[in-house]
């Protein structure tokens, strides 16, 4: 199982659609898919079907690998508004930079959701009014 964090805290997954990988969409493939893409994808590969994804799913294989928040940041400035997903190896004290790279939520193991219990992720949910651009403004 896992854990689904947002804004509002933890929460469970409602998304039922599945995941597809890049290498296994078919030319006409097209609907309320789920993409899972690993650290390293190309986006020019989906660029032409940014569309067609409901749900854009980038893993984390550790904490340190942050690769995925530049994906999601690119995805993002090419035009994607569906949901976006961190999945995998990410710590609390990484999501108020995961909300800012783009994502919308974040999902976590049991296991992890134990160690980091949903008040250290809420201490970082207000994302936006603890960002210096916040503190330049003010």
């Amino acid at each position: 199982m896992s854990v689904i964090v947002t804004d509002s805290g933890f929460g469970t997954d409602d998304w039922t659609g599945g995941f597809v990988a890049p290498e296994t969409l078919a030319a006409n493939d097209c609907g309320q898919l789920g993409l899972d893409l690993l650290p390293d994808a190309d986006l020019s590969q989906i660029a032409d079907k940014l569309h067609c994804f409901a749900l854009i799913r980038i893993a984390f294989p550790s904490f340190a690998d942050g690769r995925g928040f530049t994906l999601a940041a690119e995805l993002r400035r090419m035009g994607y508004s569906g949901r976006l997903r961190a999945h995998g190896h990410v710590i609390a004290d990484q999501y108020a930079m995961a909300r800012r790279a783009g994502f919308d939520e974040v999902e976590i193991a049991d296991d992890l959701a134990a160690r980091q219990p949903e008040d250290q992720w809420l201490a970082r949910a207000a994302w936006q009014t603890r960002d210096y651009r916040a503190r330049l403004r003010g």
